[in-house]
């Protein structure tokens, strides 16, 4: 790849589109600027209302001035693309193109892509100079849509982290990309039918996944507080004096709030799914019952110190470990009846969905 290109497209309401980059992608805004392009909030340049092809024929002499390489892309303009799929996909989502100018810039998406597939890879192995995404806020997801590498056709969809469990890096439950084809109508049944489906069970099980760990490390600090306790010594076998124990009580106490956090931000949207009535444990909504209550005193007593309401450390401690010693209790049937409970699916797309071409233009976005 040149150190610095400048790739013109066709876009369906602007025009001819040009997007710079390489590591001296700045020579290529150069040459975009002296010659009349403009730069959108996203970071791609359009020719002006007034402007004519012969700015284009201008473009490329003075790219070559500024040492720049012109080439025309075979493809659509990636945001047409990404629109046409996000307006017949369930939902309302939003679009945006992203452009990754320096091979650098595309390095940031890595510990963001939540990808056990081709995109998480092509990410980190291949240039992709600019991509859309797509946001559904109603469900809170988010879409990464690139152009396949290696082909001339059709493209990648994947995930980004939801919100909250954004450390997803190599997670083993994340999804897998799919690629879809260059027709918006059977793109967006694969991604609604296939795709999304597989996206909110990963979210599911990580979310399950992530409160076990929370109540496994509450379970074991609240392990090693009882060896204290009942030892009457502390960690290094010096006698355990009333104030010591006390100490050693609020830090344990401390730290399981910390931990507990994590139950109180994940529970919420997997308990909504549990239905203890048809599982094998019709009982447990007694203690699903509980487990709610308690998480929403949590909520509460959250929602006050956020506040800055009055509360002390100790008047804390006294109405958090209620909930938490309710979940430690409970907390392994909550954890049986996620593992059981299968996230709501959303409509499939109708089979009559139209099939439009996403046919090539006259020539095929991070913003810095």
């Amino acid at each position: 790849m040149a150190e610095a290109q400048i790739i013109l497209a066709h876009a369906r309401e602007s025009g001819i589109v040009a997007i710079a980059q390489g590591e001296e992608h700045k020579r290529a805004r150069t040459a975009l600027a002296e010659t009349g392009f403009r730069r959108d909030d996203d970071g791609v340049y359009h020719l002006p209302v007034s402007g004519t092809e012969t700015m284009v024929a201008d473009l490329v002499a003075c790219a070559k001035r500024h040492r720049v390489t012109v080439h025309t892309s075979g493809r659509r303009f990636i945001g047409d693309a990404a629109r046409d799929l996000a307006s017949q996909l369930p939902g309302r989502w939003r679009t945006s193109v992203q452009i990754y100018s320096h091979p650098s810039w595309q390095e940031d998406l890595v510990p963001w892509i939540w990808d056990s597939g081709e995109l998480g890879r092509a990410i980190q192995s291949e240039r992709i100079p600019y991509a859309a995404t797509l946001h559904d806020a109603e469900h809170g997801t988010k879409l990464l849509f690139v152009e396949l590498p290696g082909h001339k056709q059709g493209y990648l969809v994947g995930a980004f982290a939801p919100e909250g469990l954004e450390e997803g890096y190599a997670d083993p439950h994340a999804p897998r990309s799919i690629a879809v084809p260059p027709f918006p109508g059977r793109a967006a049944r694969a991604v609604a039918d296939r795709f999304l489906p597989a996206y909110e069970q990963a979210v599911h099980a990580r979310r399950t996944a992530v409160i076990a760990a929370a109540l496994e490390s509450i379970r074991a600090d609240y392990g090693g507080w009882q060896a204290v306790v009942a030892s009457d010594r502390s960690s290094d076998a010096t006698p355990l004096r009333v104030a010591a124990l006390g100490a050693a009580s609020e830090e344990f106490l401390d730290n399981s709030w910390r931990s507990f956090l994590t139950v109180v931000d994940h529970a919420p949207p997997l308990m909504v799914r549990c239905r203890p009535a048809s599982s094998p444990w019709p009982a447990d909504a007694e203690t699903l019952s509980r487990l709610a209550d308690a998480v929403i005193a949590a909520e509460g007593l959250g929602v006050e110190m956020a506040l800055g309401g009055s509360v002390t450390p100790r008047e804390r401690r006294a109405r958090a470990w209620p909930a938490v010693e309710t979940w430690l209790a409970g907390g392994e049937t909550f954890l049986r009846q996620a593992r059981v409970s299968a996230p709501h699916r959303r409509p499939a797309l109708p089979v009559s969905a139209p099939i439009r071409p996403l046919a090539a233009g006259h020539c095929a976005g991070r913003n810095r």
